[in-house]
């Protein structure tokens, strides 16, 4: 595939992006935590719009893979504007926006904010609201002292090597960005997909959207033993029928 190009955003950010031309309704990506666009669903998606000449968009959040600023400095807050942003200038009318993971509740909060550019949404192992209700639920005492005093916290990770860094902004910015608490309308076709041998997102998430959430359709796809990452063959080839049998 070819290089990237680069949006210098309003915000002063400058957001890596790979773009394909093609017909509307277009599909766009929203990675998760910590991710790059280079990940297996993005690069599945774009091979899929490419074939079927329609019209595609992934990136990068600031802070995350080619784009610029370092990943403790960001938060919710920001990366929802880097993606409200680069829908605002780079795709036209609306779309379809496939969130995983954190890019779910990215998604979410962009529904809320801009419905209109929304066709439908996919959450994969959507994450909504996890510094509050996952990480800073998780933490003992001790740590929540340690996140409070420092600004900072190490956590292992089965994603990586090396600890995940998470941040006191981050989780104080996550919670001026909860979208479970306020009413939440989705008036588009949802289709969250769920992995029950997921260890990172519980079962209880996708139901709490699934409740919470109103709108006229509103469906959730779980997938025995499969765990966060979503991205065997089996469930590539289940998000592409989804998408194909979405209403036009």
């Amino acid at each position: 595939m070819p290089n990237c190009k680069f949006f210098d955003a309003p915000s002063g950010r400058r957001l890596a992006y790979h773009r394909v031309e093609g017909k509307n309704p277009g599909v766009v990506f929203f990675g998760g935590f910590k991710s790059d666009m280079q990940g297996s669903k993005a690069i599945f998606l774009q091979e899929m719009a490419e074939s079927q000449g329609r019209a595609f968009l992934r990136f990068d959040y600031s802070g995350h893979g080619q784009s610029s600023g370092e990943f403790t400095e960001g938060c919710i807050g920001d990366w929802a504007e880097d993606a409200a942003e680069i829908i605002s200038a780079l795709t036209a009318g609306p779309q379809i926006v496939i969130g995983s993971s954190m890019g779910g509740w990215i998604a979410l909060l962009l529904a809320r904010q801009m419905p209109e550019r929304f066709q439908a949404l996919i959450g994969i192992a959507a994450a909504p609201d996890f510094t509050e209700d996952s990480l800073w639920a998780g933490l003992d005492e001790a740590q929540r002292a340690t996140l409070m005093r420092e600004g900072q916290i190490g956590l292992p990770s089965e994603y990586a090597d090396s600890p995940y860094i998470f941040t006191r902004r981050l989780v104080e910015d996550g919670r001026k960005q909860r979208v479970l608490l306020d009413p939440l309308n989705l008036p588009f076709p949802v289709r969250l997909m769920q992995g029950t041998a997921d260890a990172s997102v519980e079962l209880s998430v996708p139901l709490r959207i699934v409740e919470h959430a109103t709108g006229p359709d509103i469906r959730l796809i779980l997938v025995k033993g499969v765990d966060h990452r979503f991205s065997t063959p089996e469930c590539l080839a289940l998000i592409e029928t989804t998408l194909k049998e979405l209403p036009r």
